[in-house]
């Protein structure tokens, strides 16, 4: 992800209905997106996803919070348009993600909001297995989630 690219993901973040169920439901509003966008630059681990036959931002995902020591990652604050949901693009985003990750960590984790049934959904679809429900600090304010994981095979 790069500084130029805010334009084009807030274009693909803009639908409302992409954020119904997350912990910032108005962040498809520019001012609350613009957080979220430097949240990702600022981290180093922000992606933006393209469709693969036009080359047009459809959305995004990051690595953040790398654990040398436990050799761990998380995967997450990922969105799709809402014209992907349903066509595997999240899957391959999510694999494509993890297979990258399992170069170097043994585990790759996903913090979700208890309210986020289709994220939940989604991750148990990859493999992903509740861990725990616990209170993280988000944005500097400790909120509920829930906590997947996907080890890498042995």
């Amino acid at each position: 992800m790069r500084a130029d690219d805010f334009d084009a993901l807030h274009q693909a973040a803009s639908d409302p209905l992409i954020w119904a169920q997350h912990s910032v439901p108005d962040r498809h509003e520019r001012a609350v997106f613009r957080r979220f966008f430097d949240g990702a630059l600022a981290c180093g681990g922000g992606l933006v996803a393209q469709d693969p036959a036009t080359g047009r931002v459809i959305g995004s995902s990051r690595y953040y919070e790398w654990n040398a020591a436990d050799r761990s990652v998380v995967i997450g604050y990922s969105f799709l348009e809402r014209a992907q949901w349903g066509t595997g693009a999240n899957r391959e985003m999510k694999s494509l993600m993890i297979g990258h990750a399992f170069q170097w960590a043994d585990t790759v984790w996903f913090h979700v909001s208890p309210g986020n049934a289709r994220s939940q959904r989604a991750l148990e679809k990859i493999g992903a297995r509740l861990h725990e429900t616990t209170e993280i600090s988000v944005g500097g304010v400790m909120s509920p989630r829930h906590i997947f994981a996907v080890r890498r095979p042995l």
